[in-house]
């Protein structure tokens, strides 16, 4: 059974005045098959807050409104995101092999702090992650990108799950943060295992902080140009176990949610109408399609990280001091206050919650844009005729109480001959970034066409048969 569980004598909704048998389970069949749905009733029967139960039936807070995601996302003096003042932890009701565990355990990381502390610890997450030449960084998602493309151009079909969207994040951030090439497809196998939660998770698990304890101390006497290298030189004097900590966040966020954008994109492209209508008309470019799908299918559905500082009032609910909240931020984007009508386009709209808000709102979000933004376009110049191979209804999707993560996406396609490698590709060395003096280069003039709008590329007008 998936809902409406008798509520225990600490849980919000008892407290708050809420009937025996009036909450629901964020995990279970209902939750993991249709999150939306689910939390469109919340929205019916509570409003913007709605009490819920996470895993264990821990109670905790759902925040369904857009203006109340804002309130509390930006607001740390309310809602602090240290999760060492949960009440429910304190009193002794979280079982210690709770699988929560990952989103609770307080460890030194800038997302589990706030005040001073937060900014000394973001300030050198962010300012590391902004030395990044952005050339750079797409010039590693083209080479990437194209190996794999090279993979399953001669088959005439694939599954672009785990053949692309799985594989192109981890590779890409793997470089970013200065690990040795060898060890980005392992570490892409070891991230899907840890987030799963399989048998093996804690074996993954260790093989990435290892991998991170070896890169911090290689950097240490050989610095380079990576996100290890400028977290340990940052001037906020980030002790080793603080630059790990932050490596493992940056690599694992950037790979879950970069993954899912990347599929949830693929897969809109290649069945919704709209879309293809859109984009065969001009009004829409990738990366406006892009932006669409972060307001109608966010990476991360919620997010598990805010604890009530205070008793407080929150759309109506009287939030306790140690009460956990979370982030709906699929929920925010569908909120009919801002949106009366989801389908509508929201071109050139940045006010989604995808990547959250406030202080604590994805430093890493650009470089996620870039990823997905720059692989989609090679994957789909490289194979312009892709379509779906099964019928949509028959896609299957992985749900956890933070996302729900597409299985596989089957295609067909026209099969195509391999690539002549450049020398630097046929070597297995990197791509190398641009001196950072290196003066950008002049675009060529684009002509416009006589609605004045941008031209497609060849790949969308082939994929959309425009004429």
């Amino acid at each position: 059974m998936s809902t409406h569980p008798t509520p225990p004598p600490h849980c919000p909704a008892s407290s708050a005045g809420y009937p025996p048998g009036g909450l629901y389970r964020l995990h279970g069949p209902e939750a993991e098959a249709d999150p939306m749905g689910l939390y469109e009733k919340l929205r019916a029967e509570y409003g913007t807050v709605a009490p819920v139960l996470v895993s264990g039936d821990l109670p905790a807070w759902l925040v369904l409104g857009h203006r109340e995601n804002l309130d509390v996302a930006r607001t740390a003096s309310r809602f602090a995101r240290d999760p060492r003042g949960w009440r429910d932890m304190l009193e002794g009701r979280v079982p210690p092999d709770t699988p929560l565990g990952p989103m609770v355990a307080w460890v030194p990381v800038c997302n589990f702090t706030d005040g001073p502390t937060h900014e000394r610890l973001r300030s050198a997450v962010v300012q590391g992650l902004e030395r990044f030449d952005k050339r750079g960084i797409r010039r590693y998602v083209t080479r990437f990108a194209n190996q794999l493309v090279d993979q399953i151009a001669g088959a005439g079909q694939a599954d672009l799950v785990s053949a692309f969207s799985d594989q192109l994040p981890m590779l890409v951030m793997t470089q970013l943060v200065g690990a040795p090439d060898e060890h980005g497809p392992r570490l892409v196998n070891a991230a899907r295992d840890m987030l799963q939660g399989t048998e093996t998770a804690l074996e993954s698990d260790r093989y990435v902080t290892e991998t991170l304890q070896q890169l911090v101390r290689e950097r240490k006497i050989r610095p380079g140009r990576d996100l290890a290298t400028w977290l340990l030189e940052h001037p906020a004097d980030l002790s080793d176990t603080e630059v790990l900590m932050h490596l493992r966040v940056v690599l694992i966020a950037a790979y879950e949610t970069t993954a899912n954008l990347i599929a949830n994109t693929l897969r809109t492209v290649l069945t919704d109408q709209r879309f293809r209508a859109s984009l065969s008309g001009g009004h829409m470019t990738l990366p406006d399609a892009i932006e669409q799908v972060l307001w109608d299918d966010p990476p991360i559905n919620a997010v598990i990280g805010r604890w009530a500082t205070g008793d407080t009032v929150l759309g109506g609910r009287q939030i306790k001091a140690g009460d956990m909240l979370l982030l709906g931020l699929a929920a925010a984007n569908a909120d009919p206050c801002i949106r009366p009508d989801p389908g509508t386009s929201v071109r050139g709209n940045r006010s989604h919650l995808a990547f959250s808000s406030g202080p604590h709102e994805c430093p890493g979000q650009d470089i996620g844009r870039a990823i997905a933004d720059t692989g989609i376009e090679v994957l789909l110049d490289r194979l312009p005729d892709v379509e779906l191979a099964v019928p949509e209804d028959e896609l299957r999707w992985r749900g956890t109480l933070m996302s729900r993560h597409l299985l596989s996406l089957p295609v067909r396609f026209t099969p195509r001959p391999a690539r002549t490698l450049r020398p630097e590709e046929a070597s297995g060395r990197p791509a190398v970034y641009p001196p950072a003096s290196a003066p950008a280069p002049v675009p060529a003039p684009r002509r416009p066409g006589r609605t004045g709008r941008r031209r497609l590329p060849t790949w969308w007008r082939r994929l959309l048969g425009s004429r």
